[in-house]
């Protein structure tokens, strides 16, 4: 059982780390605006996907999982 209560104690860690992130994502302007995030606006619709970004958070968490691993 000591393995399982080690992941259930990592998973809350990143969950509130994850929270942080993202009570703090309205502060940080420049999050979802970098440049390579499309957004196309035609009429009433609009279309956004922020490739920059998820590219973004997928290198820094890339990095980080790299560092817990070693």
């Amino acid at each position: 059982m000591a393995p399982i209560g080690k992941i259930l104690i990592l998973t809350g860690l990143v969950l509130v780390v994850l929270g942080v992130i993202v009570l703090l994502a309205g502060k940080l302007g420049w999050i979802g605006r970098l440049p390579g995030d499309i957004m196309i606006r035609r009429g009433n619709a609009t279309f956004y996907f922020p490739l920059a970004t998820c590219l973004l958070v997928s290198a820094i968490l890339s990095l980080l999982f790299w560092l817990f691993r070693k």
